[in-house]
């Protein structure tokens, strides 16, 4: 299974940023040390073109951002302070995941390690999303031909406001959310399905909502590809997450959508998303457990 990581391009954030960059490097490592890959399996991408970022974006926020005319508005609205890096790397993980999607038609699956860019607008980025990696991959890899319906599974903690305006009025992407209610962002999308969740939804509540839901994604989209944001911040400690599932009741998670894409003989592509864990090494833990239930799930009989 093939691994496709950005961490290599080093994004130089203030010192107290509450972003953690570091958790991407830590989860390459805890993948290498797993025995479960070859040296192979990992990737670094290519980065997305100018072209491909604009099948989802408009043409002047892509210009802006290579060219740092973003205002300090924008800006702050991102999360991040722009850099020559800044740009390389949100290229680049939008670029692993379209690398990811195309994997995973010839071999069942592919992760990006990192990703899930889910708050990116064609016209503006904001909660650290720069450009919408979901949504570029999908409209490319529809472009060459090579998938005509697509479904983003989103359950990152926090809805997934850019894909849903992206990708709204577009019949062939079925876009699925699945966040906490009272949580960012406050002014919500419309994405084809959505189901906000109280605060404090623990493992059991989580389950048989996403179980219906599933059911009702592939019923009503029939897609040929799926793109899996499994983010981490649905934890119970992390730190902006305000649900409360466990590392089984995540897991149990990631499961039941593999497994789903599996028994359909639909190829999934997943994206790391979020995960702001109080204790890093929480957040590394669950994105190492999503990816090795991947490997198992689509590779059983391999190692």
């Amino acid at each position: 299974m093939k691994l496709f990581y950005t961490d290599v391009f080093v994004l130089p954030l203030p010192a107290g940023h509450r972003f953690p960059m570091a958790k991407y490097a830590r989860l390459r490592e805890r993948l290498q040390a797993s025995g479960e890959f070859g040296e192979s399996d990992f990737r670094t991408p290519a980065a997305a073109s100018t072209e491909q970022l604009c099948r989802a974006h408009e043409a002047s926020y892509v210009a802006r951002v290579g060219d740092g005319e973003l205002s300090a508005a924008e800006i702050r609205r991102i999360g991040f302070p722009w850099s020559p890096a800044m740009v390389e790397r949100s290229r680049r993980s939008a670029g692993a995941t379209i690398a990811a999607c195309r994997v995973a038609l010839h071999e069942g699956c592919a992760v990006n390690l990192a990703g899930g860019t889910h708050h990116a607008h064609a016209a503006h980025g904001e909660g650290f999303c720069v450009f919408n990696d979901a949504a570029v991959a999908a409209r490319v890899l529809q472009a060459e031909g090579l998938v005509e319906r697509v479904a983003v599974v989103d359950c990152d903690v926090h809805q997934g406001n850019g894909t849903a305006s992206i990708c709204s009025g577009d019949a062939s992407i079925f876009t699925f959310s699945m966040h906490g209610a009272r949580n960012f962002p406050f002014a919500k999308a419309t994405s084809d399905l959505d189901i906000e969740l109280p605060d404090g939804t623990g493992d059991e509540v989580y389950l048989r909502h996403l179980a219906a839901a599933l059911e009702q994604i592939f019923g009503d989209s029939r897609p040929e590809l799926v793109i899996y944001l499994a983010g981490a911040d649905p934890y119970h400690d992390d730190r902006l997450g305000r649900l409360a599932l466990s590392f089984d009741g995540l897991a149990a998670r990631d499961q039941m959508v593999l497994a789903a894409c599996r028994r359909r003989g639909v190829p999934v592509a997943i994206a790391m998303a979020g995960g702001y864990a109080r204790q890093i090494d929480d957040t590394v833990s669950i994105h190492s457990r999503t990816v090795l239930t991947a490997r198992h799930v689509f590779h059983p009989l391999l190692g």
